[in-house]
């Protein structure tokens, strides 16, 4: 396994999942109020701009919050594939753990990431969070168990 090839299967991983994520919650944002989310990359800039500041700000804001989308998906991925070998149990089945590994990183992102942010934090609730965990998981968190199945090998 050359370095190369496994730093340039990773970020073509994390683009594809991010790049998932992202259309996934454009759509979600439409079909719940029907209308289009045009602030989501300035929310998304937001946590290290400030709410007020992000959501004010116009292309160079956006541009922020898609590399802070994108730089977070391809953490989450490289993560994955550097513990993939370690953690004997990951190996177990490529649904199951990509939909667990989505929680995993939606907790993270929830309970830790977004507290550490400047963006307000709205209380948890497992019964708010199922439906996104699945379609988390779908959109994300299986293709990159997926795409680290193939990369080393596993079926």
């Amino acid at each position: 396994m050359k370095s190369t090839g496994f730093f340039k299967t990773v970020l073509l991983t994390g683009l594809f999942a991010g790049l998932m994520d992202l259309i996934s919650a454009y759509v979600t944002r439409w079909a719940v109020t029907g209308k289009y989310a045009a602030k989501m990359l300035n929310y998304i800039a937001s946590g290290a701009l400030g709410l007020e500041t992000g959501l004010a700000g116009g292309n160079d804001v956006q541009l922020l919050g898609l590399f802070f989308h994108f730089f977070i998906a391809c953490s989450f991925t490289l993560f994955f594939f550097w513990i993939f070998p370690r953690v004997p149990f990951l190996a177990f089945n490529k649904y199951l753990v990509g939909m667990l590994y989505a929680i995993f990183v939606n907790l993270v992102m929830g309970q830790i990431i977004l507290r550490l942010s400047r963006l307000p934090v709205k209380p948890f609730s497992v019964s708010d969070s199922i439906i996104d965990w699945i379609v988390f998981g779908i959109v994300f968190g299986i293709p990159i168990v997926y795409s680290t199945y193939k990369y080393y090998g596993k079926t």
